[in-house]
C-alpha cells in the first residue's frame, strides 16, 4: 500500500527551464546492433522518427526550454541521441569517447560544437558516453558503468568537475545506460529526487541509491521497458514515454506534472526523451554558433 503525504507536507515542485542540445534524426535508421533493442533486419521509418522528435522539441519549447541543435551527419544514425555527446556542467564540456566503433565519430562532432559555443572543452582520456551514463543530482554526479562507460572515466570526471562521483553498476543489457534505468526528477541541492528501476543495478549500487534517496520513486518493469525512466525533468514537468502510465501516476502523486510523448520509433534504436537531450549547464553560449 502506498501512503501519499498530505499536500501541505510535500516538497514544492519548481520549474527551472533547461538549456538543451538536440540533433534532428535526419539520418535515423537501425543499420547495426549495439544494444538489445536494435534489430537491423526490421524496417524503420525515418520520417516518423523525425515527426516524433519534432513533437518532443515542441514540448520543450512550450516549457520554455532554450533548445540548440547540432547538425546531423550522414552515416551516424545514432547522433540523434545527443545526451551521449558529452557532459556539460559549470560551463565545462567533458567530451564523449564511445565504446562502439559505429558511434566513435560522433565524439569529435559534439566536441567541435562545444568549442564553437564558447564552452571550456576537456577531452576525455577514458571511455564514456556522456549524459547517457553521467547524471548530475545536486552537487553529485551519478555515474553508470557495466556496459559503456569505464570506471577510469569516473575518476577523471571527479578531477575535471571537482564533484563527488558515485559509481553505479548496471547489470541488465537492456538498460545499458544509466539514463535508461534512472531519471533525475529534481536536481536542486537539498531537494534531490530521483526515480529508478531497482533490478537494473547490482546489490551494492541499489543499496547506495536506497541510502542516498530513500524517497525515490521505484518504477515497475513495464514502464521501464517503454523507456519511461529515459525522462527529462525541469523540476516540475517531467517529459516521459506516453506509454509509461503507472510512472505518470506516481509522478502526479509526488507533485510533478508528467507530459507523455510518443518516441516509439526512436525506441527501436534504444532511445527515448532523455537520450535525445543533452543539458547545457553554462551561464552563456556563443549565440552566433549555437
Amino acid at each position: 500500500m502506498t501512503i501519499t503525504a498530505p499536500a501541505s507536507e510535500r516538497t514544492e515542485r519548481t520549474a527551472q527551464p533547461l538549456t538543451a542540445l538536440m540533433c534532428r534524426p535526419t539520418h535515423f535508421t537501425v543499420s547495426y546492433r549495439i544494444n538489445p533493442w536494435m534489430h537491423p533486419d526490421e524496417a524503420t521509418d525515418t520520417a516518423r522518427a523525425v515527426s516524433q522528435w519534432e513533437e518532443l522539441r515542441r514540448a520543450f519549447v512550450r516549457l520554455g526550454f532554450a533548445v540548440h541543435e547540432i547538425d546531423p551527419a550522414p552515416g551516424l544514425p545514432d547522433m540523434v541521441f545527443a545526451a551521449n555527446g558529452g557532459l556539460v556542467v559549470d560551463g565545462i564540456a567533458y567530451t564523449a569517447s564511445f565504446t562502439h566503433p559505429e558511434r566513435q565519430p560522433e565524439g569529435a562532432l559534439y566536441a567541435d560544437w562545444f568549442r564553437a559555443s564558447g564552452l571550456n572543452v576537456v577531452e576525455a582520456r577514458h571511455i564514456n558516453e556522456g549524459e547517457g551514463d553521467l547524471l548530475t543530482v545536486g552537487d553529485v554526479i551519478l555515474a553508470g558503468t557495466g556496459f559503456r562507460t569505464s570506471l577510469d572515466s569516473h575518476r577523471e570526471i571527479a578531477e575535471v568537475f571537482g564533484r563527488e562521483v558515485v559509481s553505479l553498476r548496471l547489470v541488465r543489457d537492456d538498460f545499458y545506460h544509466l539514463d535508461t534505468a534512472l531519471a533525475v526528477l529534481d536536481d536542486r541541492a537539498g531537494q534531490e529526487h530521483i526515480a529508478y528501476l531497482p533490478s537494473a543495478f547490482d546489490d551494492a549500487s541499489r543499496a547506495e541509491l536506497e541510502r542516498r534517496y530513500p524517497d525515490a520513486i521505484l518504477v515497475d518493469e513495464h514502464d521501464a521497458a517503454v523507456f519511461g525512466l529515459n525522462a527529462v525533468s525541469d523540476g516540475l514537468h517531467v517529459v516521459t514515454a506516453a506509454r509509461a502510465t503507472t510512472f505518470q501516476h506516481q509522478l502526479r502523486e509526488a507533485g510533478y506534472e508528467p507530459i507523455g510523448v510518443d518516441l516509439t520509433e526512436l525506441l527501436l534504436a534504444g532511445g527515448g526523451a532523455k537520450c535525445c537531450t543533452l543539458a547545457l549547464r553554462a551561464d552563456t553560449l556563443n549565440p552566433r554558433e549555437a
